[in-house]
């Protein structure tokens, strides 16, 4: 559970620079790759990581955020929409102060402090973002580095990959 404002936006920048690296690399064609029959695409798992108003409507949060649609066709318009929500959730928690983490509100039924659902959006995306890197690799697609370097940058760097 984030305490302070600044935990919250320090970290989330962090994790937001991470997921806006993979989208980028995300092609049109990417966004059709599926899992299995009935289980969402990639491109529907990137638009899926765009900040959105579900979780943290409740706690007040105006966000710029996509409409409750399809995902778009072109993965340049995820990415886009990604680096644009992002922006409006940072400064929407910005306008907060440190005593505004600790107030509760229900979300999904549950009583979170504000804190906890920002903690657990962030756990959320990271959740997504792994799921995101099996479907790029399925792609064909190059995976960056989150918490150490992926294999490719592993091998550009020289070391061995397996």
């Amino acid at each position: 559970m984030y305490l302070t404002v600044q935990s919250f936006i320090s970290d989330y920048k962090n994790e937001a620079a991470v997921t806006q690296k993979l989208l980028g690399s995300l092609t049109d064609a990417s966004l059709k790759q599926g899992v299995a029959p009935g289980h969402r695409s990639l491109g529907d798992l990137a638009w899926h990581l765009v900040p959105a108003s579900g979780m943290l409507g409740p706690m007040g949060l105006k966000i710029q955020g996509p409409p409750n649609s399809e995902h778009p066709a072109k993965a340049a318009e995820i990415a886009e929409q990604y680096r644009v929500s992002v922006q409006s959730l940072l400064e929407g928690v910005s306008e907060w102060d440190d005593e505004k983490m600790e107030e509760t509100k229900e979300v999904f039924g549950f009583q979170w402090k504000n804190g906890m659902t920002l903690s657990l959006f962030v756990k959320h995306e990271i959740h997504h973002r792994g799921q995101l890197t099996v479907l790029m690799r399925q792609a064909g697609l190059p995976v960056t580095g989150a918490y150490g370097p992926s294999k490719e940058e592993w091998s550009d760097m020289g070391a061995p990959t397996s």
